[in-house]
């Protein structure tokens, strides 16, 4: 007698699991050494502005054939230190994103990609500020020299090095990165002070009403107080899907461009923090996606306001340069997703999302989730609560090659926005993220 094979079941471990995107996608081989040299962070458009910015005063310097009068070293030193704060300009820098993204995507992608680093424009901050000390500092040595300088004005000159040396030392990014709130504090009371003492230099060497320094220093007080006078305290409806993360509604006439940023606070001369606007096409108003990433937003979180204060305009951000782009891939983690939603919402360029989160229904709530799926049925949501956390570099690139996206924009913490951006650009793929420079 015969019996039927009986049938195996297999055991759980011995189950294959499901395949999971990008699984099985190699990653790109780097592009030649020169290339990679170039597209390291060091090497990035932030600092080779402000190298550039040094050597432009460095030919000017070489061009004097020494060290200028006084009067020149003084104009030197106003002129940069104009340009660290005229760049800061929210209408400036707006003016620098469209004028980058102005380039059709018919343009070769070489030109493209590097038009598409105009978010590194804080260079020309920090070339401008470093520069305009040092011309200071010549100055005052200069003046300290001569016999017919008053005591009034040595005075003012060395109280003026005392307040730039300290505002320099504490924008470096060990001081910035670990007492940011210290830095704002120091950078913005500091500033004020420093402009009223270059006003007080300025007027003790002004030969008359004409004085070019006069006028500079009327276009820098301008620039300064251009944001606070649209300084005013709003309405906002606050929602909390979860513990995480807070959904701030505005509607007090507003309707900010997609892509921009609204800078908000709850105690105007202490503290401000920026969140991507998230406006609804067709309707009035915007929100702000916040999640829990430190005391302030912790507060904000657990102690909802009523009213915020809010200042300035509108100014653009990092995602704006997907214009310069056929097609782009959005990758977010967590929060990250609030700067991308404006962009997909708007559709105004092909796109792809992948987003890594942890349980983004229960941490963001359904109606929010439903509302990205809605314009994004194809994104690549993964939950690092289920799965892990991913390979965000293979996962952009899969995504990338499969949707043949132009480039790839990524929206996170500092530390995997460079190792995406990196991770990209030296396998010869235009990669986009914040830099943190402020």
């Amino acid at each position: 007698m015969t019996t039927s094979p009986s049938v195996r079941r297999p055991l759980p471990q011995e189950t294959t699991p499901a395949p999971k995107f990008g699984d099985g996608v190699r990653l790109p081989p780097l592009t030649s050494w020169p290339r990679r040299t170039l597209k390291h962070p060091r090497l990035m458009h932030y600092n080779r502005l402000a190298a550039g910015v040094l050597a432009a005063n460095l030919v000017f310097l070489a061009g004097a054939g020494g060290l200028p009068d006084p009067r020149t070293l003084g104009y030197a030193a106003l002129a940069n230190l104009a340009l660290a704060v005229v760049v800061r300009q929210q209408y400036v820098i707006n003016s620098f994103f469209r004028l980058a993204t102005w380039a059709p995507v018919s343009w070769p992608l070489k030109v493209r990609w590097t038009l598409g680093k105009v978010y590194h424009f804080g260079g020309l901050h920090v070339g401008g500020a470093l520069a305009g000390t040092l011309w200071f500092l010549a100055l005052t040595a200069s003046l300290t020299t001569a016999a017919d300088t008053s005591a009034g004005l040595l005075a003012v000159s060395y109280a003026l090095i005392a307040l730039l040396t300290g505002i320099v030392a504490t924008a470096l990014p060990p001081f910035r990165s670990r007492f940011h709130d210290h830095f704002e504090k120091i950078h913005r009371f500091g500033g004020w002070a420093a402009l009223l003492l270059f006003w007080a230099h300025t007027l003790l060497l002004a030969r008359g009403p004409g004085e070019a320094g006069i006028w500079i220093l009327a276009l820098v007080t301008f620039s300064v107080a251009l944001p606070w006078l649209r300084l005013r305290k709003v309405d906002v409806a606050i929602e909390r899907p979860s513990s995480h993360v807070a959904l701030a509604r505005f509607d007090h006439g507003v309707t900010p461009f997609a892509g921009s940023s609204t800078a908000i606070s709850r105690s105007p001369l202490k503290e401000w923090h920026s969140f991507a606007n998230v406006p609804s096409p067709g309707r009035p108003g915007f929100r702000l996606t916040i999640s829990r990433a430190g005391d302030w937003t912790g507060s904000f979180i657990d102690d909802v306001p009523s009213r915020v204060w809010v200042k300035g305009i509108t100014t653009a951000g990092v995602a704006n340069i997907e214009t310069l782009f056929s097609k782009v891939i959005y990758v977010a983690t967590g929060s990250g997703i609030g700067p991308c939603l404006p962009h997909l919402l708007a559709a105004e360029v092909p796109s792809r999302l992948v987003w890594a989160t942890r349980d983004p229904r229960k941490t963001y709530g359904d109606q929010l989730v439903d509302e990205i799926l809605a314009v994004q049925p194809d994104a690549v949501v993964w939950d690092t609560g289920k799965d892990g956390k991913p390979d965000m570099v293979r996962l952009a690139y899969a995504a990338y090659r499969e949707f043949g996206a132009e480039a790839v924009i990524c929206i996170s913490n500092k530390k995997l926005t460079w190792q995406v951006v990196h991770g990209l650009e030296r396998r010869g793929i235009p990669a986009y993220g914040a830099i943190w420079d402020s």
